[in-house]
């Protein structure tokens, strides 16, 4: 059901997420257009949205007359000006590049009224890079969805209104979405930086000597987790994870980015780029992690297991620390987004927190872990022990 402050909603870009949250909010009962200045991506955008359709029927979000009713309803444009006319949100999903994304809501803010809400669903940039091109500032901010999951993360600027963000929560609700409302600005949000955490201590491991089955299989057995680390790297596309290493800005990852860039280019120079090239990590359609006996293999995984708990455990500890999310909302965005059935901090709680912080004594000393980041973590168990005591 729709809300009343949104009739008509603008998708900026008709890449694969633009497809994916128009369809969404057509789904919903909402007037989209979908706009791109490239006419060649324009041109594939309705081959893309059955694509993505047919996915969303699969997981099923919709029956096949519900997605033919909502493809119907999505308008393609090539003209801004005609696109955004009448739109009370604009959403915008142009590709990672800063300037970019700056010039295109520097436009949207000139051609929209006050009155429409512009957001952005970047995933590489931060709100406070983007706003400052926009007069009307109240208006603007993330709005940040996941492909395959429910799960939107909404982060206002310095002048974002709390009316603008009122309006964006309802908006994600009436999607059937989950909203995340972030205290504050975090490269990568919540969902990305905890599972960031979890893909870079899996590589770290097979660089180690760790076979990857072994390694998913700990994740798998232990979270109740449907696929491990590396079987989500292919479903991402090596690519995309190889392409994201060169814009992250942690400065936890620099010790690793040396040995981590290498062991995924040697995967894309090869042609191997996962799901979508038939093989990566794991060959396709019918990857080992996915057989009947799968779990069952390999041998006394605590020690990987301990790994991969302990980096998730640590970064969500990390982002509550900063101030960016309670405890209870990562929880919440991490078992939305993965389909685990706990999150970090319920994690936390099943392992033991004096059990934890003798983990984090034997793993103070491993090159897998940032010893300040141990440090702090220690820091914040021994507040949150004598706050509840």
């Amino acid at each position: 059901m729709t809300i009343t402050e949104i009739n008509k909603v603008c998708f900026v870009g008709s890449g694969v997420m633009g497809c994916y949250n128009s369809l969404l909010a057509a789904l919903a009962g909402y007037q989209c257009v979908l706009y791109d200045v490239n006419a060649d991506t324009l041109a594939t955008a309705t081959a893309r949205l059955r694509e993505i359709g047919g996915f969303l029927v699969g997981m099923g979000l919709c029956d096949q007359p519900q997605l033919d009713t909502a493809l119907s309803g999505i308008e393609l444009s090539g003209q801004l000006t005609a696109a955004t006319s009448g739109a009370e949100l604009i959403s915008e999903s142009i590709f990672e590049r800063l300037e970019s994304k700056r010039e295109i809501h520097r436009q949207l803010d000139v051609l929209c009224p006050p009155s429409t809400l512009i957001t952005t669903n970047t995933s590489g940039f931060l709100v406070s890079e983007i706003e400052d091109v926009l007069h009307h500032g109240q208006r603007f901010a993330a709005l940040h969805s996941h492909l395959g999951a429910m799960l939107f993360d909404i982060v206002g600027g310095p002048r974002t209104s709390e009316h603008s963000k009122s309006i964006l929560r309802r908006y994600v609700v009436s999607l059937g979405g989950t909203p995340l409302v972030l205290k504050k600005e975090n490269s990568g949000y919540v969902l990305n930086t905890t599972l960031g955490s979890v893909l870079t201590m899996a590589m770290l491991l097979r660089l180690q000597g760790h076979p990857i089955a072994d390694i998913d299989r700990a994740w798998m057995k232990h979270l109740g987790a449907p696929i491990g680390p590396f079987g989500l790297m292919d479903m991402f596309g090596l690519d995309v994870v190889r392409d994201s290493w060169d814009k992250k800005q942690d400065c936890d990852l620099e010790p690793h980015r040396k040995k981590v860039v290498p062991f995924l280019t040697s995967f894309t120079e090869a042609g191997q780029l996962g799901m979508k090239s038939g093989s990566g990590f794991y060959r396709y359609p019918e990857p080992a992690y996915q057989s009947a006996d799968f779990l069952a293999q390999g041998g006394d995984d605590r020690e990987l297991h301990h790994s991969l708990l302990s980096a998730l455990i640590q970064k969500a500890i990390i982002i509550a620390d900063q101030g960016v999310a309670e405890p209870a909302d990562i929880d919440l965005a991490w078992t939305v987004a993965t389909g685990i059935p706990r999150g970090p901090f319920a994690l936390l709680q099943q392992f033991g927190v004096d059990h934890f912080a003798h983990l984090l004594d034997q793993q103070a000393d491993s090159e897998l872990f940032v010893a300040d980041n141990i440090d702090g973590v220690r820091r914040y168990l021994r507040r949150a022990e004598a706050a509840a005591s």
